[in-house]
């Protein structure tokens, strides 16, 4: 039976939007990353990197098109290239099935601690949105550093809280675009971050 981190926990369901790539090698393992595109109730997509064992490839290949469905945790690492976002999300995956015909879905689970103040602002057109960083705990001592954003009235009372308070948060795994400025213009970037539908002090 699959073991999945119970305070790190992500399932999605979408179409693979690209061929896998090496990675990394870790420990004579090697590692693939491939796109994945899962749509939105609004009909927009996230497009999200999985990060996948060799092992996993073998048991189920992937090919450009294909329907896949993942079950994971969001890690996270800073790149340290200079060349797009430092800090990078992906989904790690522990299983890798075949979807066929079911429906697209992103569910993330987290339980963190918060390890930056809270940024309470409202958008141009009105709309409370508070920025949380969440410190979420792995083994071996290491910990995945995640953004998340809260809406509406959950984005007014998170906004109250203080850092090293420990939360439990149900959301989606979204990609968005944005533009930085730098020395040579502007880029179209991605950020990735974690859309928060449900979250409590615990």
């Amino acid at each position: 039976m699959q073991q999945f981190e119970s305070n790190n926990y992500a399932a999605l369901c979408g179409t693979v939007g690209g061929a896998p790539e090496l990675s990394h090698e870790s420990r004579g393992e090697r590692f693939y990353r491939f796109p994945l595109c899962v749509g939105r109730l609004s009909g927009t997509e996230d497009r999200v990197n999985v990060l996948v064992r060799e092992r996993l490839l073998a048991e189920t290949p992937l090919q450009d098109g294909a329907r896949v469905a993942v079950e994971g945790e969001i890690r996270s690492f800073n790149n340290r290239s200079g060349v797009g976002a430092r800090l990078v999300l992906t989904v790690f995956a522990r299983a890798v099935t075949p979807a066929g015909a079911a429906s697209d879905g992103n569910l993330v689970r987290l339980t963190g601690t918060l390890c930056k103040p809270p940024v309470l602002r409202v958008t141009p057109r009105g709309r409370r949105i508070c920025d949380l960083m969440v410190a979420v705990n792995r083994r071996f001592g290491h910990s995945d550093y995640l953004p998340c954003i809260v809406w509406g009235e959950r984005a007014e009372r998170a906004g109250a809280w203080d850092v090293g308070d420990v939360v439990s948060l149900e959301g989606r795994f979204q990609s968005r675009g944005y533009v930085k400025q730098t020395e040579t213009g502007s880029e179209l970037r991605t950020a990735f971050e974690i859309s928060v539908s449900e979250i409590a002090l615990t």
